[in-house]
């Protein structure tokens, strides 16, 4: 088994030294992925392409790698073939005849030649001789320039002959490591998703940031999606998972800034404390998924009042991309799944947001904020290889109770605004009104003899904050969700 890597078309046309590094880059990334799945495969790096020598024991293995090859950045295409001395153009037409004849039978065809060195035939010369071949010893149905049903192709190099048996399509982009490295704020939802994607097939050693408003579930389900994006596109690469505990910084803001700015001064300080992880990763970007105008804080404006808290670069993929063109990549990738099932962690959201975010009002806003939360955010922060996640992303989340027994005791979860604006309406039950913000503190002071079931409406913070409490070993705390509900 023989492949030829053809190079991304943007790679042939650097510069000398830029392509040879490129190529030898895309190469040695082969080489480490390939031979996790078979370690006597061989990859070698010529001007023009790369070979892959595939030993029989490697024929087991033939789906993986072949998706290796679909889903590696850098390149165009991959062609499988069975390489050959060149002979006469009749042992060429008895080649050719072996690997394509049952697959003409009724078929209209082209012969596509493609010939490198010297020779006293030309390419056009190769394939009206095939052709000709073709339709007289086997059950071709006819020669098809513009329409054909199958394409044989074939190639010449010097004294080799190549007979082309699958074309895999290429991922495109630059090899991983041919770029600098960069952080992607990633929060496991469509956007962020494939905003690490296309920086990835763009060559570049992509981290990932993760900020943790919550508790362990949203934790588990970023860590899965993350761990999937490096293990498919990126896996040369050594990267880092960091997890920042965010949520004491959300209860700063939930208490101290006002309503209408709560979503842009989040914003600023997730870039505070990105800036920071990516000094100690040694990144040269940041990387968010914000598309204009697609929430209240991606606004121009709000955009631009962000951005104002740090001198670092920050890179926006998708700033001009429709959601469900977003949406269409993240299912090309194999993340649709993912993203459609990540909780959505709502607490800071308003429902009277700004959308002309001033930088002084801004200012006068963050100069209630107690930055020492943030600093201790940071302190707190947890680097991880990436390869240590496989072992962490199995956690399941806990089941939900439809029924209140008779000594369960609700805990409403949400905003103050919200338990005002739409009281639970429970007769007989027992209901404590502790918002998500400060349920990790309270619980440890309330009867540690009674089982406790926290609610929300989408049944997500709730989600997080029993996980994050049964990992601090309070075993008596569940989730509460309406029947139906």
């Amino acid at each position: 088994m023989k492949f030829i890597v053809k190079l991304f078309p943007e790679i042939t046309i650097k510069s000398r030294p830029v392509r040879k590094r490129f190529t030898q880059r895309l190469q040695s990334n082969l080489q480490i992925i390939l031979q996790r799945i078979e370690p006597k495969i061989k990859v070698r790096a010529l001007w023009d392409r790369i070979d892959i020598d595939c030993p029989p024991e490697a024929d087991a293995n033939y789906e993986a790698i072949i998706e290796v090859l679909a889903c590696t950045p850098g390149i165009s295409h991959c062609l499988e073939v069975q390489e050959y001395p060149l002979g006469t153009f009749d042992d060429v037409l008895a080649r050719v005849i072996s690997a394509y004849g049952e697959r003409l039978a009724e078929k209209r065809f082209v012969v596509r030649a493609k010939r490198a060195g010297k020779h006293e035939f030309n390419s056009q010369d190769l394939e009206r001789y095939i052709g000709g071949g073709l339709l007289s010893q086997t059950d071709a149905l006819k020669v098809d320039l513009h329409t054909p049903e199958v394409t044989v192709n074939i190639e010449v190099k010097d004294q080799k002959l190549f007979v082309v048996e699958r074309r895999i399509k290429g991922l495109g982009g630059y090899p991983q490591g041919t770029q600098e490295g960069v952080v992607s704020l990633i929060s496991g939802g469509f956007d962020s998703i494939v905003a690490s994607y296309l920086t990835m097939k763009r060559g570049t050693k992509t981290h990932f940031v993760f900020f943790n408003l919550g508790g362990a579930a949203h934790e588990v389900g970023v860590k899965q999606v993350a761990f999937f994006l490096w293990k498919k596109y990126g896996s040369a690469a050594k990267v880092k998972f960091v997890t920042v505990p965010f949520e004491g910084v959300v209860a700063e803001i939930l208490q101290h800034v006002h309503h209408s700015h709560m979503g842009v001064v989040l914003k600023r300080m997730m870039l505070r404390a990105a800036e920071q992880v990516a000094r100690r990763v040694k990144a040269e970007a940041m990387i968010t998924g914000e598309s204009i105008a697609q929430v209240s804080s991606q606004t121009l404006p709000n955009l631009r009042v962000i951005d104002e808290v740090t001198e670092a670069l920050v890179l926006r993929p998708l700033i001009t991309y429709d959601k469900q063109d977003i949406i269409n990549i993240a299912s090309q990738i194999g993340a649709y799944e993912f993203a459609a099932s990540m909780p959505e962690y709502c607490g800071v959201i308003s429902d009277r947001p700004t959308v002309r975010a001033q930088l002084s009002r801004v200012q006068e806003e963050e100069a209630n904020f107690d930055f020492d939360v943030l600093e201790q955010a940071l302190q707190n922060a947890i680097a991880q290889n990436i390869t240590e996640l496989a072992e962490q992303t199995g956690q399941a989340q806990l089941t939900a109770s439809h029924k209140l027994g008779e000594h369960d005791v609700l805990i409403d979860v949400r905003h103050p605004d919200d338990q005002v604006k739409a009281p639970l309406n429970l007769p007989g039950a027992n209901i404590l009104t502790i918002p998500f913000y400060k349920v990790n503190d309270a619980f440890a002071e309330l009867d540690q003899l009674k089982q406790y079931l926290l609610y929300c409406p989408k049944g997500v913070m709730s989600q997080l904050h029993a996980m994050h409490l049964r990992d601090q070993g309070f075993d008596n705390v569940g989730v509460y969700r309406p029947a139906g509900g």
